[in-house]
């Protein structure tokens, strides 16, 4: 399989405090999945914000489908971008538009056709199990509803890669099944997922899957020690 994204030695941190994440050095591979771990502010999100092009790194180098992204002109960016769907922990759901219509925006957006967009809003409204509340409003959702629909809105444009950040956060335990179902079917069809969350028993259920731990902004080996990037010296 092909590397489908590659850290070299990638440093982030914002304004002039330290770094918020050090020496990063990893590669993904196309079709597998992965979970990056690890404690509250350990680095997650900033990592995740710079997978999908949301951050640009302080440092180093961030080659996304062979293409390195940190000197990409900005006017490249959207193309990539819509070549990585993202699920949010806070859903970003827009509340004045209906279950329907927030899945249909990033077709929208790109201008397809709307006969297309409304079969494709049907096909995830099913899959996901949300096809009786295609009318229904964000704020009259419950939480495993609306992640649902956040996970159809970031799927229904067929991404190489699935970002989630802490998608299970929000709901009870039969509810994060349900979603981790959705992740691994998806995953079925040669996505590769990348899924932050602090929740090992979740990772536990997922036999196939990779672990990545970052630790005080700094990733760990499989065994807990520090992972060096190429060059440095333990």
């Amino acid at each position: 399989m092909a590397t489908i994204v590659q850290f070299e030695n990638v440093g982030l941190r914002y304004g002039q405090g330290e770094e918020v994440l050090s020496d990063l050095s990893f590669s993904l591979t196309s079709g597998e999945f992965y979970f990056v771990t690890g404690a509250s502010g350990a680095g997650k999100t900033s990592l995740l914000k710079m997978l999908y092009l949301a951050q640009r790194p302080t440092r180093g180098a961030i080659h996304l489908f062979g293409t390195d992204v940190v000197t990409l002109p900005r006017a490249r960016i959207p193309g990539f971008r819509r070549r990585i769907g993202v699920v949010f922990q806070d859903f970003r759901l827009v509340p004045h538009l209906s279950a329907a219509d927030n899945i249909a925006l990033p077709l929208r957006i790109a201008g397809v056709l709307e006969d297309e967009v409304r079969d494709a809003v049907s096909e995830m409204l099913a899959w996901v199990g949300l096809t009786n509340r295609a009318d229904a409003r964000p704020p009259t959702l419950s939480g495993g509803e609306q992640q649902r629909v956040a996970i159809a809105r970031a799927v229904i444009g067929r991404p190489e890669i699935l970002v989630a950040d802490e998608p299970t956060g929000n709901v009870d335990e039969a509810m994060a099944d349900r979603l981790l179902q959705l992740f691994a079917s998806l995953n079925g069809l040669g996505t590769t997922l990348v899924i932050a969350t602090h929740d090992l028993q979740l990772i536990a259920r997922v036999r196939s899957a990779q672990m990545m731990r970052i630790d005080g902004g700094r990733l760990l080996d499989p065994t807990g020690m520090l992972r060096h990037p190429p060059g440095r010296q333990a």
